[in-house]
Parts: C-alpha cells; sequence; structure tokens
C-alpha cells in the first residue's frame, strides 16, 4: 500500500469518484457510469482505461455484442419508399434501358446507381444485348421488403442487438447489412465490447485511503486568473502532482516523414527519366470516367462513391475532338475494332463535376499532349466516400503513370512495379495478381505483406486498352499503373496505421519507426 501512495495522491478527480462511488459487489461499467455519474461517454471509457492500467478495478465480464444501425440511406428509405422497389414496379411494366433508368425514376442518379447495382448483386435483375433491363425473379420480394420496413421502424427506435432477431430476420437482414462502406445499404453492422469491472482488493485499499483522507474527487486541478481573483482556492483541497514522471520528449526542426517520403519517391522516380504532371482536385465525368472507358450505366462506377460538386454542377465545355471520339468508342468503338458499349452516349453526364476518385484522370489528360516516346507520373490526391481505418481513408494518394513507347510491354510494367514494392515500399513479400479494369488489358495488381496487417493491395496496373490511347491520341502501347503512395509509406516507415501519416506528433511516429528498425 505505502508503495503505492504516489499513484494514489494522482489519482484524477474522475478515477476518485467512480471508486468512491462503487462498492465491492458494485459492477463497473461504461454505461453505468455515464447514468450513475453524469459522465460523458468519453470520460467514462477513459475512466475505466486508467483504473483498469493501476488494478484498481479487475474483469468480471467479457462480451462481444453485434447490433445493426439504421443508415441515412435506411432511414430515407423509410421515408420516401425503397428505389429498389421503385425499379423493379417500373421494369416489371415497360422496356427500360439501364442508361435511362434514372430518368424514367425522376431520381437522384446516384441512388438509383446504388439500389442498381444492389439488383444485380442479388440477381432479382440483369441487362439483354441490348443493356435493357431484365427481371429474373420477383419470388417474396415484396414481403422481404415490407419486413425490412418493419426492421428498419425498430432500428430508429434504437439500434438492433443481434441476439433479439430471429433466424429469418438475421437471414434478411444479412442482404441489406455492412460493417465496412455501409451508405449503400440500409444497415450498419456495428461490433461493441460489453465489459464489467468491479473494484478488486487494491481498489477497496484505494477507496478506504482516499475516505480517511477526505478526498473527494473535486479538488482543484489547475489554478486560473478567476480562481487567484475571486479567492475560491480558500479551503479548497489540490490534486497532489507527480513530480518524478519524465517530461515528454520534443523533436525540433524535423520534417514530416510522410512528406521526406513522398519527396524521395518524386527523386526516385526524376531519376528514372519520368516528367512530373499536376491537375486540379476538380474534374469533369468526362476524364474521371468516360475517358477511361468506364460506361455511363454501368453498376462498377458504383465501386468508388464519388463526391458530387453542387455548385457549379456542370463544366461549360469539352475538348473537342476528343469528346466526340470518346464518345464514339463508347457508342461503336470508334476505330479500335471494338464494338464499343453499344449505348447512348449523355454529354450532360461527361460535364459533371467531381471531386477525381483515382490517379488515372491525370494520366488520361496527359496522353493529349504527351511526347513519343514518354515517361509521366503524378503524386496525386484522390477522394472516396469509404470507412476510415488502419488502411483507407476518405481522402488518400496515388502515385500514377505511364510509360509511351514502342517497345513497352508487360515485362516493363513488372519491373517498375518491383521498384515500387522493393526499392520504394521496402516489402520483402510481394505478389501479382490478376485483375479486372475497364481501362486496361491485361490488368494488373500488386499486393504486399505487411508485418502487422498482413497482405493488401498496393496498386493496380496494365496496358491502356485501344478505347482509352486511339481517341486521345495515341496509337502506341501505354502501360499504366496507380500506386497507393499512402500503404507504401507505411511499409516503408515502420507504421500499422494510415492515420499516423498525417499526425501532429511527428516524434512519436519517429520514435516508433527508430524501434521498428531496432527490431529488425
Amino acid at each position: 500500500m505505502k508503495a503505492d501512495l504516489n499513484l494514489i495522491k494522482t489519482l484524477h478527480p474522475l478515477e476518485i469518484k467512480v471508486i468512491l462511488n462503487n462498492k465491492k459487489e458494485d459492477n463497473i461499467s461504461a454505461s453505468i457510469i455515464i447514468e450513475k455519474l453524469g459522465f460523458n461517454e468519453g470520460q467514462a471509457n477513459k475512466t475505466i482505461e486508467w483504473l483498469n492500467s493501476k488494478r484498481i478495478i479487475e474483469e468480471i465480464y467479457r462480451k462481444l455484442n453485434v447490433f445493426y444501425k439504421a443508415t441515412e440511406r435506411g432511414l430515407g428509405a423509410l421515408r420516401t419508399g425503397f428505389v429498389e422497389e421503385k425499379i423493379i414496379n417500373l421494369v416489371s411494366k415497360k422496356a427500360v434501358l439501364a442508361s435511362n433508368l434514372a430518368l424514367e425514376l425522376d431520381l437522384d442518379v446516384k441512388e438509383v446507381r446504388k439500389a442498381f447495382g444492389n439488383l444485380l448483386k442479388e440477381g432479382i435483375i440483369s441487362l439483354d444485348s441490348n443493356k435493357q433491363i431484365i427481371v429474373n425473379c420477383l419470388d417474396d420480394i415484396e414481403a422481404n421488403y415490407q419486413k425490412i420496413r418493419v426492421l428498419l421502424e425498430r432500428a430508429k427506435r434504437g439500434d438492433l442487438l443481434r441476439e433479439s432477431l430471429t433466424t429469418e430476420e438475421l437471414l434478411l437482414i444479412s442482404n441489406f447489412s455492412k460493417k465496412k462502406g455501409a451508405d449503400s445499404v440500409f444497415f450498419k453492422i456495428i461490433e461493441k465490447l460489453d465489459l464489467k469491472f468491479r473494484l478488486s482488493s487494491f481498489g477497496l485499499e484505494v477507496k478506504n485511503f482516499l475516505m480517511k483522507s477526505k478526498l473527494t474527487g473535486d479538488e482543484l486541478t489547475k489554478l486560473t486568473p478567476e480562481i487567484l481573483k475571486n479567492k475560491t482556492y480558500e479551503n479548497k483541497k489540490f490534486r497532489a502532482y507527480n513530480i518524478h514522471i519524465p517530461s515528454a520528449k520534443t523533436f525540433i526542426g524535423r520534417f514530416n516523414s510522410y512528406l521526406d517520403y513522398i519527396s524521395k519517391i518524386k527523386d526516385k522516380l526524376v531519376g528514372l527519366g519520368f516528367e512530373e504532371f499536376d491537375g486540379p482536385l476538380v474534374e469533369t465525368e468526362f476524364f474521371n470516367n468516360d475517358a477511361l472507358f468506364m460506361p455511363q450505366f454501368h453498376p462498377s462506377r458504383d465501386i468508388k462513391d464519388v463526391y458530387y460538386i453542387s455548385d457549379p454542377s456542370m463544366q461549360k465545355s469539352l475538348p473537342e475532338p476528343y469528346f466526340s471520339n470518346v464518345k464514339l468508342a463508347h457508342e461503336t468503338g470508334y476505330a479500335t475494332g471494338s464494338r464499343g458499349w453499344r449505348y447512348s452516349f449523355s454529354e450532360d453526364l461527361s460535364k459533371r463535376l467531381v471531386l477525381r476518385t483515382q490517379g488515372t484522370v491525370l494520366s488520361a489528360k496527359q496522353l493529349i499532349n504527351a511526347k513519343n516516346p514518354g515517361r509521366y507520373f503524378g503524386v496525386i490526391r484522390c477522394f472516396r466516400y469509404d470507412q476510415v481505418d488502419a488502411t483507407h481513408g476518405v481522402d488518400f494518394y496515388q502515385t500514377e503513370g505511364i510509360v509511351i513507347e514502342d517497345s513497352a510491354n508487360i515485362k516493363t510494367l513488372l519491373g517498375l512495379l518491383e521498384i515500387f514494392a522493393k526499392e520504394l515500399a521496402g516489402a520483402t513479400e510481394v505478389k501479382y495478381v490478376p485483375a479486372y479494369f475497364p481501362f486496361t488489358e491485361p490488368s494488373i495488381e500488386m499486393h504486399v505483406k505487411h508485418p502487422v496487417l498482413g497482405w493488401f493491395e498496393l496498386g493496380g496496373s496494365g496496358i491502356f486498352r485501344p478505347e482509352v490511347t486511339k481517341p486521345l491520341g495515341i496509337d502506341l502501347p501505354v502501360i499504366a499503373w496507380g500506386i497507393g503512395i499512402d500503404r507504401m509509406a507505411l511499409m516503408h516507415l515502420g507504421l500499422n496505421d494510415l492515420r499516423d501519416l498525417f499526425t501532429y506528433d511527428i516524434g512519436d511516429v519517429i520514435l516508433r519507426r527508430g524501434k521498428m528498425r531496432c527490431q529488425r
């Protein structure tokens, strides 16, 4: 007990209040503390963390609970109806082309795309050779959506605990829920750890000491000008301070580790004969998708949830003759030997403004003014709606590049990818996986193994299709890649979370990087 006297004296007021307000047999959890003492959620969780680390409380119960939370899309469907149902009702009555679906329904294009993609995935609808929507199966569809309405009404009042759902309800809700990227579905899967604690034997000793010392948790923790002026410190107790705790390390005059890494990437590529390109954050759908041979109706555009610009929402004009060439490539294949996508191409969709979703946008734009032979790269900020976690963010950097020359081939591409993986990312285990991208053929994904996060995709690459290059004035092989430079930096800097790349705490990143190198 005496050995821990300094620890007891420096307890935070929140800790003291929890200790004094609980008996030996009382359960302690974040929800109980919030209800009992009026703490907010952050205070309750942090206090439990502190007390547990000091062995003042001990864990007595642990259970992982799974909840289904109604998303904005789900709540919106309750108010205005399911877009999926509207699509089914429409195409059951008349023939509709996929490209005209949003117009026929008079609904937001993005919402229609999401619903259309869900129905395609479930096999309820499909497309014929003329891109006309076909209804495959309507068994129990109306009944299922009515059951989903009931579940959404329940979720509106409070998150649904998995254990409270029947087997039938669980089977149904699994088709309309996601843990990550839940913006496109009606329910978000949330996991919450239910922990309960009690005062340990040491905690009971601490409580007795606090009561004998007449400490209440209302002790002053700091002096302010107001306290000094009004003399409200008189007859008050002050929280003790531990003067033996080491002071924080200070790092002065250092570069941000991530910016320093990006500079090294640029130097390496310039040394290999590449020229750097750049462009605006706001792009037209024409360059963001159409010039890359991504059809305007295809659900694959839903892979990247786009941030649309509201004002102005469209660009006045598009560059010619490139717009006309790309339009023909989509409709008939242009002069490539391809049949194209065979649909009515919309100029209004092409003019719509978005935050760019991929660095390949600038590669396509560069083709218009590229030299032959030519090597180009860019370090490009991109934006996609995503669930933020250790390997994903809503905005991120890609290193994007192209090589234009007669002799460019798949061996050239693999050689460049090896430089990125081994020399620039510092990966020791690399694998190349066949992939699909609408704008390259063949297409390759590069995966690397992180010591903590395991295997993850570093980026995509391939050889641009003629439907991309010829409409933009290039009749040569063009190899292209888009590598997630944020993920490369994780490998190089020895970090485990993308968010650490953007922290203000540069010293902490440097310390962890140094520790990782010592362990090697």
